[in-house]
């Protein structure tokens, strides 16, 4: 009872404390009218839930934000896992499997972006789009692409989306191939060798034993980062504060803000923030499934096998 108590009690006290009945209350104030400033509010059932499912405008963030939770993870991923392999196992092809030269460097380097806080890095990218003075164009032009010459990157409805995406991964990439790095290293050395016995290469070491073997990791960090593209405020905000041209980069984080702060609609304000709540949700729970249907557990069967093949060849030697 003590362990239960100490252990499980006070973290499922705080867990519900800070975050069930909160979100309890959220379901609440969605059914209701209330302006935000003034204690009085009438009980108006699903009307906000019916009304937003009818603003062409909070549709479009909606599609907007599943577009980011779509590409954003898989490309800063895709990008990280690449980074993380290259600095950790991209050494000598003979003797023991080991890193590059100057990998601490480079783990330096790629984590630089994600310590500067995201409005400042939003900021930064939004001074280099500047189709007058930004650094793009700048560099783009003496490359002879004149084509580029004041070319509004966030004022054009095909480019805005893009470029926006561009400064996520840019901002998020280095802290997830950093977690890579750290969860590589964690991987037996004995588990290569013994590839290298059956003759595999590296680069079907990679596929065989690094990523089964991390694949919980990358789980977990698609996860982050498809919460956070679901939640993009900061970025978005700093770039594009009015959602883009024609709303191509509002998310729903912004719609929220301005119909709560602008508009004074906090009930209706409230009822977007549950429904990003269970679209957070479902995300999870469709990543969960695809890594289960998938054959997530079997890459570290597989990686266990190899290194009982080679102990069994080391006893024979022997």
């Amino acid at each position: 009872m003590t362990f239960f108590l100490a252990f499980l009690g006070v973290p499922l006290a705080v867990f519900v404390t800070f975050v069930l009945i909160p979100f309890v209350q959220a379901i609440f104030w969605a059914m209701t009218d209330w302006r935000g400033f003034s204690p009085d509010y009438n009980f108006i059932g699903l009307d906000n839930f019916t009304k937003m499912f009818q603003d062409d405008v909070f549709m479009k963030a909606l599609r907007n934000v599943a577009l980011l939770a779509a590409i954003v993870p898989f490309v800063t991923l895709t990008l990280a896992l690449g980074v993380a392999v290259a600095i950790t196992l991209g050494g000598p092809s003979k003797g023991p499997v080991r890193g590059i030269r100057g990998a601490s460097f480079y783990r330096v380097v790629s984590f630089f972006p994600y310590v500067v806080p995201a409005i400042i890095v939003g900021l930064i990218w939004a001074q280099m789009y500047d189709p007058n003075a930004g650094l793009l164009n700048g560099m783009l032009t003496k490359l002879g692409l004149d084509g580029f010459k004041e070319f509004a990157w966030l004022g054009e409805a095909s480019t805005a989306m893009p470029a926006l995406m561009f400064v996520f991964v840019w901002g998020l990439v280095g802290f997830y191939a950093v977690l890579f790095i750290a969860a590589i290293k964690g991987v037996p050395a004995e588990l290569y060798e013994a590839a290298k016995i059956d003759g595999a290469g590296r680069f079907r070491a990679t596929f065989s034993i690094t990523l089964p073997a991390i694949r919980d990791t990358v789980q977990t960090a698609y996860i982050y980062l498809g919460i956070a593209a679901l939640d993009a405020f900061v970025y978005v905000q700093a770039l594009l504060p009015n959602g883009g041209p024609d709303n191509s980069t509002l998310t729903i984080s912004q719609r929220l803000f301005n119909v709560a702060f602008r508009q004074g609609q906090f009930g209706y304000a409230t009822a977007m923030g549950v429904v990003l709540a269970v679209v957070t949700l479902v995300f999870a729970l469709l990543v969960f499934t695809v890594n289960r249907l998938t054959g997530g557990g079997e890459g570290k069967e597989k990686a266990r096998g190899l290194k009982a093949r080679r102990a069994k060849v080391k006893g024979g030697a022997q």
